[in-house]
């Protein structure tokens, strides 16, 4: 599901994202499994302002499991 969702965010173009990072969402999900998890998605700089844009997706049964939690990144490099 964190792979699936982090190709979803990735659709995003670093031109449409410059403005707004660094930003991130929760909202609440159903995994394959069918249980209720949290998907949180942020965009960061990777390493300098104006550079390339680091995307993390986490997808977690909750606050408390966090930690248990599946994460994914990848990322959004700045057009030459």
């Amino acid at each position: 599901m964190a792979r699936d969702e982090l190709s979803r965010a990735l659709t995003l173009r670093w031109q449409d994202l410059r403005g707004v990072v660094p930003w991130g969402d929760t909202f609440e999900g159903i995994s394959p499994a069918g249980r209720y998890v949290e998907v949180e998605r942020s965009y960061i700089w990777a390493a300098e302002l104006g550079g390339d844009i680091l995307c993390e997706v986490a997808v977690y049964g909750g606050p408390s499991r966090y930690d248990q939690g599946a994460r994914i990144s990848a990322v959004i490099p700045r057009p030459a």
